[in-house]
């Protein structure tokens, strides 16, 4: 069974992946994991391999989400993305992101790009 937080995240992650190829961005991987450490979406423009967090929060929630990305959730990203970067042997510059989007009563979405979290 799905939760409904479980939806609006999934359905985030859906824009946010649409946002960023629109924005000429190549999705590498999607919801990669190692061990219990996992990447929303890995993408690629030019040299650069983006790790992205996606948060998606409804507009009533208790907790916006640029809130939610504490630095354990940072500590969290960096080790996934050293432990890709490596079994990849990527000499891309390395960058993490943050996608914010709120979902309104409507459903309608907005969407944040937070560049350079870490």
């Amino acid at each position: 069974m799905i939760t409904l937080q479980a939806s609006i995240g999934s359905q985030g992650e859906d824009a946010a992946v649409e946002w960023l190829r629109e924005r000429g961005y190549y999705i590498v991987e999607r919801n990669w994991r190692v061990g219990h450490y996992e990447i929303d979406i890995i993408a690629q423009r030019w040299d650069v391999m983006h790790f992205i967090e996606v948060k998606t929060r409804s507009i009533d929630g208790w907790q916006s989400p640029y809130d939610s990305i504490d630095e354990s959730k940072r500590r969290s990203l960096r080790r996934a993305a050293m432990n890709y970067a490596a079994l990849h042997r990527l000499r891309h510059e390395l960058q993490f992101d943050l996608i914010a989007i709120v979902v309104d009563s409507h459903g309608n979405k907005t969407i944040d790009y937070i560049e350079r979290i870490l």
